[in-house]
C-alpha cells in the first residue's frame, strides 16, 4: 500500500459537486493498494498514519502525532499511486489493487484509523473527486508498505 500524507489546515472532497467529507485541522491522505498488498499493510499504514509527529509542539518542532492534535484525517482512494511511469507515456496501472481487492482494504484501512480514535471523512471509492485542501506547512510525506518488507 502506499500513501501520500499531507498535513492540512482543511480539506474536503466532492463527487460531482456535492461534498461527501469535510474536516478542519488534521491530514488528507491518498491512498493506493497494490495488487500484493494484505490486511497487514493496512494495520501498519494505519498504526503510523496516527502515530507520525508531523504537527508542531509549543518550541515549533515537528513532535506531535494527529492523536495528540486531536486531528482529524480525511481518507481518499487513489489507485494512480500505483501508474508506473518508466516506459511510454501512458502510466500502466497493472501493480494497482483490482476493485474489489482495493475497496476491501481501503475499507479496512478507514477502519482502522477510526479505531485509533480518530475522526474521519472519506471519498467514494471508484469515483471521480475533487480534493480541496490548504496544506499546512507544507508537509506532504510519502509511505510505503513495500519499504517495510
Amino acid at each position: 500500500m502506499r500513501m501520500v500524507v499531507q498535513r492540512v489546515s482543511r480539506a474536503a472532497v466532492s463527487v460531482g459537486g456535492v461534498e461527501a467529507a469535510r474536516i478542519g485541522r488534521g491530514v488528507c491522505v491518498l491512498l493506493g493498494v497494490g495488487a500484493e498488498d494484505a490486511q497487514a499493510d493496512a494495520d501498519w499504514l494505519a498504526e503510523k498514519l496516527v502515530n507520525l509527529r508531523i504537527f508542531e509542539d509549543a518550541e515549533g518542532r515537528m513532535n506531535l502525532s494527529l492523536l495528540d492534535v486531536g486531528g482529524a484525517a480525511l481518507l481518499v482512494s487513489q489507485f494512480t499511486l500505483y501508474g508506473d511511469c518508466r516506459k511510454g507515456r501512458r502510466p500502466s496501472f497493472v501493480g494497482a489493487a483490482g476493485a474489489e481487492k482495493g475497496r476491501e482494504l481501503y475499507e479496512y484501512f478507514v477502519e482502522r484509523v477510526r479505531a485509533q480514535g480518530v475522526e474521519t471523512g472519506c471519498g467514494v471509492f471508484q469515483t471521480h473527486m475533487e480534493v480541496d485542501i490548504l496544506n499546512d506547512g507544507p508537509v506532504t510525506l510519502f509511505l510505503d508498505t513495500a519499504d517495510r518488507r
